[in-house]
């Protein structure tokens, strides 16, 4: 009973509701009709106990101004001077005020004739809303839907769309739903119990709902050029078909959240795309809908992010001022959870989430300047703390992947949204955090973390005009390191500088470590000095780096090294004769900045040494890197020694002596195995997979990666492969003939 005057109380109005004085947080919620009824009976008073008690009060009033006369004559001479009303006091006076008291003190207290009101009218809503609204079917009683049924559907919805239909669909579909999430207690009017009429249904709806929909409220198709489009709100049935439409995308969006192949859950997201303009209308489905595009943003197949993203994108261009800054958290936030780890399976899909996620800032600079100074902020205050407690955990929460990429996200987006005034103040201070992580652990096992951030530089100095000096610390590495020093290991697969934040003590003395090394240099060095080709100050820019490789050159005795350098040099040295050559022919002074500017531009449209061979070399260098990526290896790097195989006919004769006495000769030979025993059969299979695939022996000594700390690790070898240190006599030994040795035991063994 007392839900029931709550719901009714609900109704009153502001000043019904506090006049009424009910507080919901009293004694009444507990008590039940019958004593409620009983507490209003006894409250009501009787007309006739109410008139004596008025008219008590009426002569006690009477006898006080009667008394105040004989003790205080001069005061009730000053009554009757001025104030005759108050001594002409008649009963008929006070049982009117005694009313009016008595009305007043009924509008605050909770009277009993509102409870028993209230009651009986919840009592006559509940009889005439089960007159009036037919009771749903339960699961046993619900009509079950058949391919007959959703083909008559589909032969009514292309005729004419019917609210009537729209709500039987809608209702048919949330059953579907329902059967996904394994909800079978709730109630609805169809059930579905054949997985073939429920892919059907989903089917019939993911096909012919939006265009029915579109066509039942009257919308016009947006032109392909129009990027707007008109809401379904605006429609005048949009009232009517209200309730069904929410039902129906509400049931999208938990479709969404209950399929798991990559490719069902695609479809589903494009018809969602369709249906964005309908989320726009309702605010609660649209918020539901949102949590789920960017779970898929994140977590998704390459399709289903590209998808939520679009979705993302839609609904965030026309309500910005709504959803685009709860949207761009959730999404950072996302980001930041998804690049923890960072492997070469994982960072396609960490690239994808941070040119997105620019594009997403680049919708609103006012509120991507908000979110980029506090995230850079938080950024510069680990730091802040690494650099004056200098522990352990501290450093930890500086260099990690998810630090690291959220500083390269942030250069990514400062570059993408560049030129902007709003965003412009942020470039220094991210600069400086940049620098500082550099600074933080300057030691050898970081230089992968220091080539990461180093290439996060060069992007935002490149892209934003602005210098930033990002050479001292690629010249430094070259200095620091001795390149001369014969490596302690040797090691097969070259390191993937792409996906490691930190090289253990063993890497650090491999050749593929030195290699990688410079191999990093030449290329983050040709990289900036690219970005600034084109600048009039290019000669004085390049020359401490003429000077730092030129003494690399005297000191190296590498080959290799030497001849990567010598070049990087030489490409240098051109680019900058050949802006010494344009500027000499220069009418204009170094002060002159327009002049300067249009000379550069001139330059960038001419082109330079650098720029030329940097556009071929490019290219070549991104399908090596895509083959890092891939894990796939060098194989010409490997110097492995070629192998002769046994042509078929040599050991079919060499077999023939003994094939008649255990097996027939139409047998295969590979029959031989099951008379083997298990030690016989592991180095059978050891030499075989040697001859058979190379590469695997390759892969077996892998450096994987260590995901919490960027480590590299060397894995122990798996049973069923042949050790790299024999895999020379091993090679040998099968060119010799073993093979025949091994069924030579076989027959031995069987006597």
């Amino acid at each position: 009973m007392a839900g029931k005057n709550k719901r009714k109380l609900e109704d009153l109005s502001v000043d019904e509701f506090m006049l009424s004085g009910f507080d919901s947080g009293e004694e009444d919620d507990c008590e039940d009709e019958e004593s409620v009824q009983e507490k209003g009976k006894k409250k009501k008073p009787t007309p006739q106990k109410t008139s004596v008690k008025k008219q008590g009060k009426a002569s006690e009033h009477k006898d006080q101004l009667s008394a105040l006369k004989s003790k205080d004559p001069e005061f009730y001479k000053y009554l009757e001077q001025n104030d005759q009303e108050l001594l002409n006091f008649d009963d008929s006076d006070s049982l009117e005020d005694e009313d009016e008291d008595e009305e007043e003190r009924m509008y605050h207290k909770l009277p009993s004739q509102l409870e028993d009101a209230a009651a009986d009218d919840d009592e006559e809503e509940e009889e005439s809303e089960e007159k009036d609204v037919k009771p749903v079917k339960s699961s046993k009683e619900a009509t079950k839907v058949t391919e007959a049924m959703i083909e008559n559907w589909r032969t009514r919805l292309g005729k004419e769309p019917s609210p009537s239909l729209i709500r039987d669909i809608t209702q048919a579909f949330k059953a579907a739903v329902a059967t996904t999430k394994g909800d079978s207690e709730e109630l609805c009017r169809y059930t579905i119990s054949d997985s073939t009429v429920f892919n059907s249904l989903v089917l019939f709806c993911i096909k012919d709902m939006h265009s029915a929909l579109n066509k039942m409220l009257k919308l016009k198709a947006p032109e392909k050029d129009q990027k707007k489009f008109t809401l379904p709100s605006s429609s005048p049935r949009w009232q009517k078909n209200q309730i069904d439409i929410k039902m129906y995308v509400a049931g999208v969006v938990q479709l969404l959240s209950s399929l798991t192949q990559s490719t069902v859950i695609a479809a589903v997201l494009r018809h969602a795309n369709q249906m964005v303009p309908y989320y726009l209308c309702l605010p609660k489905q649209c918020r539901i809908f949102l949590k789920s595009l960017i779970k898929h943003w994140s977590t998704g197949e390459e399709t289903v992010r590209v998808l939520a993203f679009l979705a993302l994108n839609k609904i965030c261009r026309h309500k910005q001022e709504i959803h685009l800054d709860s949207v761009l958290k959730q999404m950072y936030i996302a980001y930041v959870k998804n690049c923890k780890f960072t492997s070469p399976n994982t960072l396609p899909m960490i690239n994808f989430m941070q040119r997105t996620l620019s594009e997403m800032y680049s919708l609103d600079t006012q509120v991507s300047y908000q979110h980029g100074f506090i995230y850079i902020r938080q950024l510069a205050i680990h730091l802040r703390n690494a650099m004056n407690l200098k522990k352990k955990e501290t450093f930890q929460s500086v260099y990690n992947w998810q630090y690291v990429h959220c500083l390269y996200l942030w250069c990514r987006v400062l570059s993408t949204i560049y030129p902007s005034e709003v965003l412009e103040p942020l470039i220094y201070p991210l600069c400086q955090v940049i620098i500082g992580c550099i600074k933080l652990v300057p030691i050898s096992r970081y230089y992968p973390l220091r080539l990461h951030c180093v290439r996060a530089i060069i992007l935002l100095s490149g892209s934003t005009k602005t210098f930033v000096p990002a050479l001292p610390f690629l010249l430094e590495i070259l200095q620091q390191e001795d390149f001369n020093k014969k490596p302690g290991r040797m090691s097969v697969k070259p390191i993937n500088f792409a996906v490691i934040l930190k090289l253990s003590k063993t890497n650090l003395q491999e050749k593929a470590y030195k290699d990688g090394l410079v191999e990093q240099l030449y290329d983050l060095i040709l990289e900036y000095f690219h970005t600034q080709a084109c600048t009039i100050g290019f000669p004085e820019l390049a020359l401490p780096t003429i000077i730092q490789l030129k003494a690399f050159l005297k000191e190296c005795k590498v080959a290799n090294y030497c001849k990567q350098m010598r070049q990087l040099l030489e490409k240098i040295q051109e680019n900058c004769s050949y802006i010494t050559g344009r500027r000499q022919k220069a009418a204009f002074g170094v002060a002159d900045v327009t002049a300067v500017a249009a000379w550069e531009k001139q330059v960038a449209e001419e082109g330079t040494p650098i720029t030329k061979y940097y556009s071929q070399w490019k290219k070549l260098r991104e399908k090596e890197i895509q083959l890092e990526i891939s894990g796939k290896e060098r194989m010409e790097d490997l110097n492995l020694p070629e192998i002769k195989r046994k042509k078929a006919e040599e050991k079919k004769t060499d077999k023939k002596e003994f094939k008649g006495l255990f097996e027939s000769e139409s047998d295969d030979d590979d029959d031989n195995d099951l008379f083997k025993s298990k030690d016989e059969q592991d180095d059978s299979d050891e030499v075989d997979e040697g001859l058979e695939d190379l590469s695997d022996l390759s892969d077996e000594d892998d450096l994987e990666e260590d995901d919490s700390d960027g480590d590299l690790k060397k894995p122990s070898s798996s049973k069923g492969k042949a050790p790299k240190k024999m895999l020379s006599t091993e090679l040998k030994e099968v060119a010799e003939g073993d093979e025949d040795m091994v069924e030579d035991l076989e027959l031995s063994d069987q006597d």
